[in-house]
């Protein structure tokens, strides 16, 4: 593959934030939301220079260990080369490290923005290859389907790929995210799982993650036994007792509640009309942010006050 040319202009890319498992499809099923990160990438004649305001403005890399900037220049690798110089500008509003899909997010900003810098850049890295690399550079699909397709997705693996579905999620339905102060990292969640679960849970769990594909697009009234799980939750819990108490209470009052992700985020669905209700469920300690459902996925937009 010849060295690619790229582009002058800058380019702005908006990602948005994802919950995936949604309680029984775990690493598999996800959903995009209202809550976006932006990221504004431009080709340079030398250096790294990386601004970064919002989330992780305090505590994030700003050199080639940031997980976008890893990404970029794996992007560019796949692309057939790296630029001299790079400029980014991040505008982060995902919270880190509670389960709403801030890595993918900045994996899935990092591959569109270097495919949008580079002459010819869809033509040299389809979508097909880029959902592959995200999904290598996270270690599972589901965030990342979610956040570069929109929507609900279903994410798998196929002869050693990736693959994806994208279905349009019912718009009776409006997330409630439940933010606690504390975050959670993935791989502490990650680690308290079993290497085996009982065969009784795993087909209960298959039977309510066929049932959420019916819920999440056509029938939200069914959401509260299709969001059951017996795979993953309960075994974190004592990583996160707070947010597993939260469920229980809201499950009990008849909100179909999950963990979102590897948490410690809980996820509610409500109906438009009962949305504020259950913002109001969770008591101190948390943030209750309703949020919009995400239909569009990673996006290149124009630069503000450019038209561009």
């Amino acid at each position: 593959m010849a060295h690619p040319a790229f582009r002058a202009a800058a380019v702005r890319v908006r990602t948005p934030a994802t919950s995936a498992n949604l309680g029984p499809g775990f690493d598999a099923l996800g959903l995009a939301l209202g809550l976006y990160d932006d990221v504004v990438v431009r080709v340079a004649e030398a250096g790294l220079h990386l601004d970064i305001a919002g989330e992780g403005a305090d505590s994030l890399p700003r050199d080639e260990r940031n997980l976008l900037v890893r990404t970029l220049r794996t992007a560019f690798e796949a692309l057939g080369g790296q630029p001299r110089g790079l400029e980014i500008v991040c505008a982060n509003r995902i919270p880190h490290g509670r389960g709403l899909g801030s890595s993918s997010a900045a994996i899935c900003a990092g591959l569109v923005a270097a495919r949008a810098v580079t002459t010819g850049g869809e033509a040299r890295l389809d979508d097909a290859t880029l959902l592959e690399l995200a999904a290598e550079i996270e270690g599972h699909p589901d965030n990342v389907a979610a956040c570069l397709h929109g929507g609900f997705t279903l994410a798998w693996g196929e002869g050693g790929a990736v693959r994806a579905i994208r279905m349009e999620p019912s718009p009776r339905i409006v997330p409630v995210v439940f933010v606690p102060s504390r975050p959670l990292a993935t791989e502490t969640a990650r680690g308290l799982l079993p290497r085996s679960v009982p065969h009784v849970d795993a087909a209960a769990n298959a039977g309510r993650a066929a049932l959420l594909v019916e819920a999440m697009t056509h029938r939200p009234d069914l959401l509260l036994p299709a969001t059951e799980d017996r795979l993953h939750q309960e075994y974190r819990a004592s990583a996160m007792p707070e947010s597993m108490d939260l469920v229980g209470r809201l499950r009990a009052d008849g909100v179909p509640a999950v963990i979102s992700g590897a948490g410690p985020t809980v996820l509610a669905f409500a109906e438009d009309g009962e949305a504020d209700k259950v913002a109001r469920l969770a008591g101190d300690g948390w943030t209750a942010n309703r949020l919009a459902l995400d239909l569009v996925g990673a996006s290149v937009l124009p630069l503000a006050g450019t038209g561009q």
